[in-house]
């Protein structure tokens, strides 16, 4: 059986579940009333952090999921996203608009990545 390695664990949800090879991140949100792009370099940065823990890095990830608490906000998050996504490995990816867990957050970001 594969083991299942869980980094950050909480009562509620673990940052970061790894099972054969692949690493599943919980929902990444920045800090609460900073700009869409700030949030977005902060998830972006956390995601970085997380997938190094877990073996994998931002050329490995398979999908990402965006969630927007206002589709305005698309080509701001996107101005950062684009400049920080690997051109060459880009992910499958969907961005919808949502509500988040407070109205201070305005970028979730959620990814899954293979392990090197």
């Amino acid at each position: 059986m594969t083991e299942i390695t869980r980094l950050d664990k909480g009562p509620r949800m673990s940052q970061s579940v790894i099972y054969n090879g692949t690493v599943f991140l919980a929902g990444q949100v920045g800090t609460p009333g900073t700009s869409v792009a700030e949030q977005t370099k902060q998830i972006l940065s956390q995601i970085e952090d997380l997938l190094e823990r877990s073996g994998s890095d931002k050329s490995r990830i398979l999908q990402a999921t965006i969630w927007l608490a206002s589709m305005d906000d698309f080509a701001e998050m996107n101005g950062v996203w684009d400049a920080w996504v690997d051109p060459d490995n880009t992910p499958a990816r969907a961005c919808g608009e949502s509500k988040l867990a407070t109205p201070e957050y305005t970028v979730e970001i959620i990814v899954t990545a293979a392990q090197k």
